[in-house]
């Protein structure tokens, strides 16, 4: 569980707190037991992991927030265009007289933006508990505006200078391409062909890659966690000749088709946290959904114990490149 989410709650917990609204929305939605007494809340969850969570807990959610809610629940991510372009959203969501309630591990520098939510709010409330902050403010009239604006603008779509890219702030590697997967392409052969995935998708590079320079692929599916970065791979690769199917998917739970080759540049971190197992399960999903002989293309930090992995899934493999970061593995499944 999200260690801010217990400090979330308590601000609704005692006589003097907030009373529990009538209706709320939770942005960055994740469970908690509490919340099960609350009259009606709905989450907003872009996470495919912690989405089902939430479904599996009975709440209801939203693909798209709307509406105007008495109080929004804020559990932001860890980037900082991120966070504030979700307080933005958080006003605009709120009616006025409501409540903006946010929470954040004080690792994830909930100090820092309590002072950032005070610079447009004023004055607002702060709890202290589990090493995390919730603070909250009123949507009152006084909120200094400009600054809103700035952080709306945080989280408008962009494009990645010197390219077509279109990214967004929380998404992964939303300043620039990410230097693991161009060097993929360095060790991509243009003769790949057939049906082909692409776990982790992103924003579709890899994707967008292989639709430009590999003829014989006649259909990629992109699988990715993120709707934010899945909803901006659909842009991406809007003009592509061959058949895509965006996928919003959990690659560690499974994948459900069989494929001719899979590309790969698996996330390793989880939150703050580095999560090697999140690699391990994407080598594990891609060897269940590879035919007998198919290749798996994976690019990774040198330093991550990938090579057992693909052992111990069946794979014949051998180091195709590195560089003083990142090495590329090519596997193929035996059997």
């Amino acid at each position: 569980m999200n260690p801010a989410l217990e400090p979330l709650m308590l601000v609704f917990a005692g006589e003097d707190d907030l009373p529990v609204p009538t209706h709320a929305l939770f942005l960055g939605a994740e469970p908690h037991e509490a919340l099960k007494a609350w009259p009606e809340v709905t989450g907003w969850q872009p996470f495919k992991p912690l989405a089902d969570a939430w479904d599996a807990a009975g709440f209801k959610r939203v693909d798209t927030p709307e509406g105007k809610w008495p109080v929004v629940l804020v559990l932001p991510g860890k980037a900082k265009d991120e966070t504030l372009a979700l307080f933005a959203m958080a006003y605009d969501l709120l009616e006025d007289g409501g409540t903006l309630v946010a929470a954040m591990p004080n690792t994830a520098g909930a100090s820092r933006f309590e002072k950032e939510l005070a610079k447009a709010a004023g004055h607002i409330a702060t709890l202290s508990k589990n090493k995390c902050r919730a603070f909250h403010a009123v949507k009152d009239g006084r909120w200094n505006l400009a600054t809103v604006e700035e952080w709306r603008a945080l989280g408008a779509v962009r494009t990645i200078p010197d390219t077509t890219f279109l990214v967004q702030a929380g998404v992964f590697s939303s300043e620039h391409v990410d230097p693991g997967s161009r060097f993929l392409t360095t060790h991509l052969p243009r003769g790949m062909r057939g049906h082909v995935a692409d776990l982790g998708a992103g924003w579709g590079y890899l994707a967008r890659w292989i639709d430009d320079h590999c003829p014989a692929v006649t259909r990629i599916d992109l699988h990715e966690a993120d709707a934010r970065a899945l909803d901006l791979a659909r842009r991406n690769l809007a003009d592509t000749d061959i058949e895509v199917d965006f996928l919003w998917n959990d690659v560690a739970a499974g994948l459900h088709h069989v494929y001719d080759a899979i590309v790969m540049n698996p996330p390793f971190h989880s939150g703050q946290l580095t999560d090697v197992g999140l690699g391990k399960a994407f080598i594990h999903s891609a060897a269940r959904a590879l035919k007998r002989g198919g290749k798996l293309y994976l690019v990774a930090n040198r330093q991550l114990p990938y090579e057992a992995e693909l052992d111990a899934a069946g794979f014949a493999w051998r180091k195709a490149g590195e560089d003083p970061t990142f090495k590329v593995l090519i596997a193929e499944k035996r059997a």
